[in-house]
């Protein structure tokens, strides 16, 4: 008997149908973020280190994309050792300039029409993100609440734009994008007014949400954050803003999973938000201390996320992207850890003996309903997990480790 044939028949004792999470499982794309590849560099210049914007990667592993090209093989080689089909996340500031100087106020479609054709050749998607971030007009931290008219203005003429490209990639690939807005507005230390800033982030958000964009292939979300390197004392876009701004406008709004106090439970969010909006955008990341942004694992918070998506059937209106950026790892074992974590937690979730769960629950048998939680976290996980790789073709279990080392001699090595 095959490892997974005894783990089927295990789930099946709990009248789990493996099969069924498997073909589930399938069916879920996550968007992976280009921004681990070159530590959220970009390459509209050519000294392409982040700066400003309350974001930090830290560490220098070797091997970190230069360039487009490189990038581009990196994920590929990510890609083919992630079971599934799935996304690109793509930050504006990566445009494919071709050597030209166009600010972003500027961007059209034209400078990103080459990663839109990589994204068509293998048959994925593309989400799309404004860069308010490492630009000479957001040197203070301000950006769309600038007191300042005309630099408001032309981070306000960048959201636009970004909103046109990402509807003309969704229309080129067959697959809505989301469009995620988040900003790195706020106060190193205690400011005087708070409201006035508010104020100017609503009416640059109008002014950006007016523009006429086809909605049915460019989905707008919002994302808010705790706070940020020099916004500790004060963040413009809190989640009471961003979160009242999307039940208004129907927007969707953006969880990230680094972006509350440590001790709130985020997975605990998504069934009070999803009443009220119309879609959710999901930003796994692991928040350790004061950093947003370690790589995802399969670990109890990322668990507690997909069983709350999978429990209250919101998966088809639920977008899952990633969002971390670890410098001191190989970049490329990062997206895969934190990839394979995200859909391990997925699986995990798909795998519950659900229909018990429900059952007990319903008639006040508490006793069994927390009996069942326990007998579920010791079943073989790990051989459907195996199998679902296996039925992908890619590397089961530890073997995709050497595939990293192998390319990071082969190929990263090279890059120093």
């Amino acid at each position: 008997m095959s490892t997974y044939t005894s783990a089927r028949e295990q789930y099946a004792d709990l009248g789990v149908d493996t099969e069924k999470a498997l073909k589930n499982l399938e069916a879920v794309s996550i968007s992976l973020h280009c921004w681990q590849g070159d530590d959220v560099g970009g390459f509209e210049k050519a000294d392409a280190s982040l700066s400003g914007g309350g974001i930090q990667s830290t560490g220098n592993y070797p091997g970190k994309a230069r360039s487009i090209a490189e990038l581009r093989s990196d994920l590929d080689k990510a890609l083919a050792l992630i079971p599934g089909k799935h996304r690109l996340n793509l930050h504006a500031c990566y445009a494919d300039l071709g050597g030209k100087k166009i600010d972003r106020n500027e961007y059209t479609t034209a400078q990103f029409q080459s990663w839109i054709d990589w994204c068509k050749v293998k048959g994925m998607g593309m989400d799309f993100n404004p860069s308010y971030f490492s630009h000479p007009l957001a040197d203070n931290g301000l950006t769309l609440t600038h007191p300042d008219a005309a630099i408001r203005n032309f981070w306000i003429q960048h959201g636009i734009a970004c909103r046109h490209i990402a509807a003309d990639a969704a229309r080129q690939l067959g697959s809505p994008a989301v469009t995620n807005v988040w900003i790195p507005d706020g106060s190193k230390d205690i400011p005087f007014d708070r409201k006035s800033p508010r104020e100017r982030l609503a009416a640059s958000l109008d002014e950006i949400f007016a523009a006429p964009v086809d909605r049915s292939l460019n989905l707008d979300a919002v994302e808010s954050k705790l706070f940020g390197i020099g916004s500790e004392s004060y963040v413009v876009g809190s989640h009471e803003f961003y979160l009242a701004y999307a039940v208004k406008n129907q927007l969707l709004y953006c969880l990230d999973a680094g972006h509350f106090h440590p001790t709130e439970n985020l997975a605990d969010k998504i069934s009070s938000v999803l009443q009220f909006v119309p879609r959710l955008l999901l930003h796994v990341s692991r928040g350790v201390r004061w950093d947003s942004d370690h790589v995802v694992l399969f670990d109890d918070p990322t668990r507690a996320i997909m069983e709350e998506l999978v429990r209250g059937e919101f998966l088809d209106r639920t977008h899952i992207g990633l969002d971390f950026f670890d410098a001191s790892i190989n970049r490329i074992a990062a997206w895969v850890i934190g990839t394979r974590g995200a859909l391990k937690s997925l699986l995990a979730a798909f795998l519950e003996p659900a229909a018990q769960l429900s059952a007990a629950e319903k008639s006040g048998d508490n006793t069994t309903r927390l009996a069942l939680f326990e007998e579920a976290k010791t079943l073989p996980l790990g051989a459907v997990w195996d199998e679902y790789c296996r039925r992908q073709n890619v590397p089961v279990g530890s073997a995709w480790i050497q595939e990293v080392k192998a390319y990071e001699r082969s190929v990263l090595a090279a890059r120093n």
